[in-house]
């Protein structure tokens, strides 16, 4: 398992009953996940006097449950900074695991020697963006969510990155890369980490069993001659890193060799020593 180990403003400190107890910057939240199918004695600091606590319903979906936390507050990962805002079904608008993925491709984008283009897909918040961005990339960021795409530029804007190239798109990701084909642009380096259900702008469908090999197909169109590295990312149970590995398998390494390792990434319990799966993802470099 790749483990997101170097967060200093983030913690999971328990995990307990379908919850997690986590801690961003000074705040304090209770967060459902599936993941957690074990109920142990909620005894760690914090399950008590929490700032925010998403109560899931049992008719799907759920809410918030504040107590003096503040609309926004940022975080921060090494040099980069983060906008947080607790919205929409239990998020807050950042996954601390890939700050794993972040590491590896920043490492390989600064050893690399050369300049490089990166693609980040489905890049919601920008934590990828602007990892690449910071690590010398010129990156290209693309989702269909016109307010996630202005929430990233504002991450890039806290974290003194609006001078570096990076391009921000509203648009359906697909759509995309099938116009960069015909444009003939290419990229050294790309990012995906699509939904498991979704829509486009224009309501196109996403659903990852049916669209996530065509895309990965597609995509090895755009990568340039010689490419650094392609990521895969997955929050859907059938994709686990076996299948990922088979995919990126087919695809990127028969064109342009290399190898594929892929693993479960998951961010550890300070509170037990445990580790706290959190999906997986797939990793192609030369």
């Amino acid at each position: 398992m790749w483990i997101a180990d170097h967060w200093k403003d983030y913690e999971v400190i328990d995990t307990s009953g379908g919850e997690k107890l986590e801690r961003w910057g000074d705040y304090i939240l209770i967060r459902p996940d599936p993941q957690v199918i074990w109920d142990t004695p909620k005894k760690a600091k914090g399950w008590k006097h929490c700032n925010g606590h998403y109560h899931r319903s049992n008719r799907g979906g759920g809410e918030w449950e504040f107590f003096d936390l503040p609309q926004t507050w940022q975080i921060h990962y090494r040099d980069l900074t983060f906008h947080l805002q607790p919205f929409q079904f239990k998020h807050t608008g950042l996954f601390p695991e890939q700050a794993v993925n972040w590491d590896w491709f920043g490492d390989k984008i600064r050893q690399a020697g050369r300049p490089v283009k990166v693609l980040n897909l489905f890049a919601y918040t920008g934590g990828a963006t602007l990892a690449a961005a910071a690590a010398g990339a010129c990156v290209t960021h693309v989702d269909a969510s016109k307010g996630m795409v202005t929430w990233a530029k504002d991450n890039a804007a806290a974290s003194g990155l609006s001078h570096r190239p990076i391009r921000w798109l509203v648009d359906d990701c697909v759509k995309f890369v099938e116009r960069e084909i015909r444009r003939g642009n290419h990229y050294d380096g790309i990012i995906m980490d699509p939904p498991s259900y979704g829509r486009g702008p224009k309501g196109e469908i996403w659903k990852i069993e049916e669209k996530i090999h065509p895309l990965i197909q597609l995509c090895t169109k755009i990568l340039s001659e010689d490419p650094l590295f392609f990521l895969v990312n997955s929050y859907t149970t059938g994709l686990q890193p076996a299948v990922l590995s088979y995919l990126i398998n087919t695809e990127v390494t028969r064109k342009f060799g290399g190898h594929v390792e892929a693993q479960e990434i998951g961010l550890p319990v300070s509170y037990n020593g445990l580790v706290l799966p959190c999906g997986a993802s797939g990793r192609w470099e030369k």
